[in-house]
């Protein structure tokens, strides 16, 4: 569960960071992270087309880089954009100087003051530098479609599980997740529909 659903002292690292949106609507945040690569955006695309819903991707510089189309795409179709670094860095490997060149190089590309880190960790003198500029997005959810012990049944177990008013609910842009996604998000989608859910994103910042 410490995995799927933080628990209250990890939230309190990060205080100023967005864990869980406002608890009295009945809304869900739904977010991609680690693309855009044409193996899975695509098919993320036309499944949240298919259901009218927006999403928040947190994309990796570098895919962007290289897929500046799909990327084109995710914006054309109204879903807000993030930075998760240029080359998908951790925090804890890398000192402050090295990640702060890292996500300025992705939002040359990316162009957002939203940030998620990936691994979910950073130091805290990172966080402090990131505060001051982006807006730090964790998750209430984790779905763990990236990993290799998880089955599609699994991640939609964790979607009805832990989902609750005000998640921020995590799903991968990743050839990791995309074979059990396919399966996995239109079912997570439509059960969180019959639940009375709305799916919502983050405001824009000025």
């Amino acid at each position: 569960m410490i995995i799927e659903q933080p628990a209250v002292y990890l939230r309190w690292l990060y205080p100023k960071a967005l864990w869980r949106m406002d608890r009295r609507e009945r809304a869900v945040y739904l977010t991609f992270d680690d693309g855009p690569i044409p193996e899975s955006t695509p098919f993320i695309l036309d499944t949240l087309r298919r259901y009218g819903v927006k999403a928040a991707f947190f994309m990796v510089g570098d895919n962007v880089r290289k897929y500046p189309g799909l990327y084109q795409q995710i914006v054309a179709d109204g879903h807000l954009v993030g930075n998760h670094t240029h080359n998908h860095i951790g925090g804890f490997r890398h000192s402050i100087k090295e990640y702060m060149y890292n996500v300025e190089k992705a939002n040359a590309y990316i162009r957002s003051r939203f940030f998620r880190p990936p691994h979910g960790w950073m130091r805290l003198d990172q966080y402090a530098w990131l505060s001051r500029k982006y807006k730090v997005v964790m998750w209430d959810v984790v779905t763990r479609d990236y990993s290799k012990w998880m089955t599609a049944e699994d991640i939609v177990n964790n979607v009805k599980r832990y989902s609750r008013p005000g998640s921020i609910i995590t799903f991968h842009d990743s050839l990791k997740a995309i074979d059990k996604l396919k399966t996995a998000l239109p079912q997570s989608i439509e059960w969180l529909l019959e639940q009375g859910y709305e799916f919502k994103t983050f405001s824009p910042i000025g």
